[in-house]
């Protein structure tokens, strides 16, 4: 006989998960990202305001396959192969660099001031940048091809994955010394590959290729199925190496990207299976839950001094990821240099992550933590907003600039 579980809660989180969208279409004014109002949302449900939920087993568990699905899908934006062969790699390098090192500074200071005490995990966290709400930004502003939008997207992508492997190499709760995690990441890499090469080179032969197009959109959705199994797969291998989950979810992606080369010619559509799983099912999950386990009263107890880590964070933020954009300057402009600034300041579901991780080893507080997630919600809701408005701004400046003069061919694309 099957335990008694409440989906109570589960009922709640998934009416909160259909009913923001559908307010944001109804009011298309408020140009918010889902995700911030999501996170709102579970606050306010949650033990915080209302009362209404408390995270149990079921909204546990789909909160966490959420968190999979959400670093899967970000490691599907990253195109390796792309990055490798193009010349923005060695930038976006540089730039990573040069951020952890303005980060590790900045946390340092912020240390010292009492206001954290684990500065080398805050300095990893505010060395990342959310990809999938970078990308869709650039998209909106027609910039996604543009040399500003490709150098972003390389800066980006860079930093989601040393944010990632950093945070899996010094933060595993089963490793016992950096140098042993290095030697697990090691050695997951490494199995990681060899089945990637195995899987793109089993995919190709006949039969069993004729096989996977016959499935694909049947009721089977065959490589829908095979994507669940390669997450979950590598999921459970970087647990039982004693790595965090969300590499190997992160890994997983990004594997998967180079193993479906020709995903346009035979399964077009596999691409918006996953996201309509994983955005449509899981990851909101993963949001409003975070929401209800924010500790906002802890960062309310303590009054205005409680809320004086909010804006230095998002500065910190601002300072770590923004100032490293300097280096597009010769390529895009001033204007250019600002709008990347802000887009690679923004950062939200790996702090959220990378918090929970954090407060369940004890290096973070409650009261910090709710800091650090509302930070990276205000990063979230201002900064692409102030970053578009840039773009668009430059887009209708050159477009002045070439009407006035037939002659003058207006900027190179991505220059604005």
């Amino acid at each position: 006989m099957m335990p008694e579980i409440s989906l109570t809660g589960v009922l709640i989180v998934a009416a909160v998960a259909f009913l923001v969208p559908l307010g944001l279409g109804l009011a298309p004014v408020l140009r918010v990202p889902s995700v911030v109002i999501e996170i709102v949302a579970g606050i306010v449900i949650g033990p915080a305001i209302l009362g209404l939920v408390e995270v149990d087993q079921p909204l546990r568990f789909m909160a966490l396959i959420g968190l999979a699905f959400l670093l899967f899908l970000a490691g599907m934006e990253i195109d390796l192969g792309a990055l490798l062969r193009g010349g923005e790699i060695r930038g976006a390098g540089v730039g990573f660099l040069l951020s952890l090192a303005i980060a590790f500074g900045v946390a340092s200071l912020l240390g010292l001031a009492g206001f954290i005490q684990a500065p080398l995990l805050v300095a990893i966290m505010l060395s990342a940048t959310s990809l999938g709400i970078v990308v869709p930004v650039l998209a909106d502003a027609g910039q996604s091809r543009s040399t500003l939008g490709q150098l972003i997207i390389a800066g980006s992508s860079v930093a989601d994955f040393g944010a990632v492997i950093l945070l899996s190499l010094f933060f595993s709760g089963d490793s016992s010394s950096v140098g042993s995690t290095l030697l697990l990441i090691g050695v997951f890499i490494l199995l990681v590959a060899a089945i990637g090469l195995a899987l793109a080179e089993i995919e190709h032969l006949g039969r069993l290729s004729r096989v996977l197009q016959k499935l694909q959109d049947s009721s089977a959705q065959i490589r829908v199925r095979g994507a669940l199994l390669f997450l979950v797969g590598f999921t459970v291998l970087a647990q039982f190496l004693g790595l965090e989950i969300i590499l190997g979810a992160f890994i997983a992606g990004t594997v998967l990207r180079l193993v479906d080369r020709d995903r346009m010619l035979t399964h077009p559509l596999f691409r918006q299976k996953l996201e309509a799983v994983g955005f449509g099912v899981f990851i909101p999950f993963f949001f409003v839950t975070s929401g209800i386990q924010l500790d906002v009263e802890a960062l309310l107890a303590g009054g205005g001094a409680a809320l004086t880590p909010v804006p230095l964070f998002l500065l910190a933020l601002l300072l770590a990821r923004g100032l490293p954009a300097a280096l597009y300057r010769p390529m895009v402009g001033t204007r250019g240099v600002l709008a990347a600034a802000l887009l690679q300041a923004t950062s939200l579901p790996f702090i959220v992550a990378a918090t929970g991780i954090g407060m369940e080893l004890g290096l973070l507080g409650p009261a910090t933590g709710a800091a650090l997630v509302v930070a990276g919600l205000l990063s979230v809701l201002l900064f692409p907003l102030c970053a578009l408005a840039l773009l668009r701004a430059g887009k209708g400046s050159s477009t002045d600039s070439q009407e006035g003069d037939p002659d003058d061919a207006g900027p190179e694309p991505g220059s604005v």
